[in-house]
């Protein structure tokens, strides 16, 4: 074990204090995060680069559909109703595809947490994303923890101004690429950049621009984790799906505790002496101002930077990592009661080792089959079974529709022979890029022809009607039975919607009215 002097000791408090609560409207206390180095730091930068490489790149993939569709890979065309995602095309009436895609989110949100805690606020939130972004921004111009200090206590001076403009100017940068990159997922890329860059785009644009621009401005670079306490929802939902056996970023203070700057004289004096040196190292770290040794708060994001730093500690001490660990409250709960002599005595460091300075084998660690367990079983089921439904049906949707509306007024005409006519306006739905024809037939309604209005074809049971790529085609159909034909006061048939091609098809069963006296 290093002589303790060898480490540096932080003069830094937890802003949001688990044991001593801020007033609701206290003002505000700034947080400056030290930069923190390890594998859960590394991760998080994998995980920002990727989240934001995602955000910013996806409107300039290209996805050839044909000449009658955009090449935009992903595009949200609210103009046409259309949601194209890379060779899956949505319309309007397939709703329930996104409908599906939000339920698989949520339930993979409850697996995540239930399983590893808040590891989506920690990694992949927005607000973290976005948060962490910045303060790179922060530490390139300001310095790390300590040069950010001293000049936010320093007076006002011209270094001190170039430096805070220079921040804000980037962070207002990055803010005006954030929202003009989401108002790319709504039109194409390259010609909306050219619009806006012009002065010619929509004006909605511009409100989009300025809105989120504005948002991610005072909430990424201003507010940080004030966001998280007092606006976000999850905090305070999280808990309830949280139980033992859930990872959570944890204090081990069975093996930390009692805790001492100077554990050499500790020691030669016959006292107890924990893992934890007091260094601060865990609460200099922390984006969210929070002392991870006070035990779970509301404001931890589990983003495991705290995990980084006392490791870092540990090394320099001879000591194993794992004083701050992702650990299960089971887990903690077998330990501490080890610690403490089944609860009978202050937390003894002694009853943890053994002689040889080595761990216990009674103690209890984390192993990644504690996480197989009904509830995550339950939430994997849901989500495949989701998943797989939604695949099943995407993989067997007909992309030909016929839609059949019956005129209301009249319900019939009696045609000068005795013949009764019905009117019908029928929608032939073309879901391709490309322009097919179909035919529609009549199936039933003995001795029944078809007139199509507005076309020179003469009368009959079948139509070949030639619909444009990716449209609606609306038609006007008259259907007429002779008199002597007639079965009823009311008779079904069907309208087939076959493409001429042959490879999809689609029918309607519709009705046809007579009058009661021709029964």
């Amino acid at each position: 074990m290093l002589d303790n002097k060898q480490i540096k000791w932080l003069e830094a408090e937890a802003v949001n204090s688990a044991t001593t609560r801020q007033p609701l409207y206290a003002a505000r206390k700034k947080i400056f995060p030290k930069r923190a180095s390890g594998r859960f730091r590394q991760f998080k930068w994998l995980v920002m680069a990727i989240t934001l490489g995602i955000y910013y790149l996806t409107p300039w993939l290209r996805w050839d559909r044909g000449p009658f569709a955009p090449d935009q890979a992903v595009l949200l065309d609210l103009a046409n109703r259309r949601f194209y995602f890379f060779f899956i095309e949505i319309w309007p009436q397939e709703f329930y595809y996104v409908a599906g895609l939000l339920m698989m989110a949520g339930v993979g949100l409850f697996l995540i947490t239930s399983t590893v805690g808040r590891a989506w606020c920690g990694y992949t939130c927005p607000q973290t994303v976005w948060v962490d972004l910045f303060l790179v921004v922060e530490r390139a111009i300001e310095g790390d923890r300590n040069a950010r200090m001293k000049l936010d206590a320093a007076p006002w001076s011209a270094r001190k101004l170039f430096l805070r403009i220079s921040k804000h100017a980037i962070w207002l940068v990055i803010a005006v690429a954030t929202g003009g990159a989401w108002i790319f997922y709504f039109a194409d890329a390259p010609t909306l950049l050219s619009e806006v860059a012009t002065g010619t785009a929509a004006p909605v644009a511009y409100v989009t621009i300025a809105v989120l621009t504005g948002t991610t401005y005072v909430f990424g670079g201003l507010m940080r984790e004030q966001v998280c306490t007092y606006m976000c929802p999850w905090p305070r939902i999280q808990a309830a799906m949280l139980d033992e056996n859930s990872l959570t970023v944890t204090y081990n203070d069975w093996r930390g505790e009692p805790r001492s700057r100077h554990a050499k004289k500790a020691l030669a004096a016959g006292q107890p002496v924990g893992d934890c040196v007091d260094c601060k190292a865990c609460v200099a770290v922390c984006p969210m101002g929070v002392d991870i040794r006070d035990g779970q708060q509301l404001e931890c994001i589990t983003c495991a930077l705290c995990i980084d730093a006392c490791d870092n500690i540990m090394d320099k001490l001879g000591r194993e990592h794992g004083l701050i660990s992702y650990a299960t409250l089971s887990d903690y709960n077998t330990n501490i009661a080890i610690a403490t002599a089944g609860g009978t005595r202050p937390i003894d460091p002694t009853l943890i080792r053994t002689a040889g300075g080595a761990f216990s084998e009674k103690l209890t660690h984390f192993h990644l089959r504690k996480l197989s367990r009904p509830r995550t079983y339950v939430y994997m089921g849901l989500l495949s079974l989701v998943g797989i439904g939604l695949l099943f049906s995407l993989m067997t949707r007909s992309r030909l529709g016929v839609n059949v509306l019956h005129d209301r007024n009249p319900q019939f005409v009696t045609l000068s022979d005795g013949s009764i006519r019905n009117g019908y306006t029928v929608k032939l739905l073309n879901m391709i890029p490309e322009p097919r024809t179909i035919v529609v037939t009549m199936k039933g309604l003995e001795g029944a022809q078809m007139i199509l209005v507005g076309s020179d074809q003469p009368a009959g049971r079948s139509f070949a009607i030639p619909v444009e790529p990716d449209r609606l085609k609306t038609l006007k159909i008259f259907v007429r039975q002779p008199a002597n034909q007639l079965r009823g006061q009311t008779q079904t048939f069907t309208f087939v919607a076959n493409d001429q091609a042959g490879l999809e098809s689609d029918r309607y069963t519709a009705t046809f009215n007579a009058p009661e006296t021709t029964r």
